[in-house]
């Protein structure tokens, strides 16, 4: 169906519509601009659709201009851009801004693309590792005193323990129920098995945090098109539909952070659960940010998935295995499968083949009954807890 840019609303639902990786893990030979020209032409195929329906595009963090540098790259000239940077929170946050501009009219197929080198550039020299995020506005009063991206992370999950009795045992166990995951992903990156034993007895990078509580470095890309449900029709493959989503922002400094033990999770899976219309209990399965472990547990919390403070003994006993109670990040998440960057796109594609039953026989969920999943959350989280995206999907 060929549509047009201001096509009247009409209360139209939105529908994603193509989903695809680039080649990702160790990539040292491709450019992040050719990793997004990858992802985005295998969406595209993915989807069934011609390139000349897309008339809205989004994404962040490359290029002079972005995302107009990408958009000129791809060969697309779009009359709805979105570049939007909350960190690991993007995608969701587009995602959600993408789906409101198509219910508007304003758009009719948007495409969300990512890439990134930062392996490869570190490995060849063309960038370093960066410790913080600058040393201007607010962070000048932090930055002065070595309070790194990663120490932040550790001062909450410390908070956390204190506060909750929360275990370094518990915590490993996230690791390790995401390494499980991706051992039947064949775009993992690391799948070989790790226990509890070797999580805690790593090498230690910030305090409580050891290597294997954070996340992997690796390349890669991935794309997302949604669509207004006026394209539906010609699409090659089943649609997951975008049923709510919701985001929020919380701080810059940790000293106007209310509760170290709260994320801004806690508003936008909120709102975005409130906007779909279903409950926690009801959603088959994750896909949440998982760049170090605490980040898993307080968001598993924040969603409603289990109290607050009881995050510790929800992720005992393998409940976030792809056969558990609750499977979550059934790729492996950042901490195996891939992180090369702003992960949270990745989010959305792998929940949207988890409830299209394209996993694969040796990974993909089913419910208890044996049939596919029908409801899957995606929860990105930007910056130190600074942002939050929460994105809720249905089975077509």
């Amino acid at each position: 169906m060929r549509l047009t840019p201001g096509t009247p609303p009409r209360h139209r639902k939105v529908a994603v519509a193509g989903v695809a990786l680039s080649d990702c893990g160790r990539v040292d030979e491709a450019t992040p601009y050719a990793l997004h020209a990858q992802a985005a032409r295998r969406a595209l195929a993915d989807s069934g659709l011609d390139r000349s329906v897309i008339d809205g595009f989004a994404s962040a963090g490359l290029g002079t201009l972005a995302p107009v540098e990408v958009a000129e790259y791809l060969g697309l000239r779009p009359t709805w851009v979105d570049s939007t940077s909350v960190g690991g929170a993007t995608w969701e946050v587009m995602a959600a801004h993408a789906a409101d501009a198509i219910v508007a009219g304003h758009a009719n197929a948007v495409l969300l693309v990512y890439g990134s080198t930062a392996r490869a550039d570190i490995k060849a020299g063309r960038r370093t590792a960066n410790l913080s995020f600058g040393a201007r506005g607010p962070l000048q009063f932090e930055v002065p005193y070595g309070h790194t991206l990663i120490a932040k992370y550790a001062m909450a999950a410390r908070r956390h323990q204190h506060q909750y009795g929360t275990t370094l045992e518990q915590l490993a166990q996230i690791a390790v129920q995401a390494r499980a995951n991706a051992a039947t992903n064949p775009d993992a990156m690391y799948r070989e098995p790790i226990t509890v034993d070797e999580v805690l007895s790593g090498p230690m990078v910030a305090d409580p945090f050891t290597k294997l509580h954070c996340c992997i470095r690796s390349d890669g890309g991935c794309a997302v098109l949604l669509v207004a449900e006026d394209l539906v029709p010609d699409l090659a493959t089943r649609p997951v539909w975008v049923l709510g989503s919701g985001t929020a922002v919380s701080h810059t400094t940790m000293a106007e952070w209310d509760d170290f033990t709260v994320s801004p999770a806690a508003v936008s899976g909120r709102l975005a659960f409130e906007r779909a219309g279903v409950r926690p209990a009801e959603i088959d399965l994750a896909e949440i940010y998982d760049a170090f472990t605490y980040m898993t547990l307080v968001t598993l919390e924040d969603l409603g998935f289990c109290a607050k403070g009881e995050g510790g003994p929800f992720v005992e006993k393998g409940r976030l295995l792809r056969d558990g109670e609750l499977p979550v990040n059934t790729d492996g998440g950042g901490l195996a499968a891939c992180h090369p960057g702003m992960r949270g796109l990745f989010l959305l594609v792998e929940a949207v083949r988890q409830l299209r039953g394209e996993a694969g026989p040796d990974r993909q969920v089913h419910r208890p009954d044996g049939t596919l999943p029908q409801l899957a959350v995606a929860s990105g989280t930007g910056g130190w807890f600074c942002s939050s995206g929460t994105v809720v999907l249905g089975r077509g």
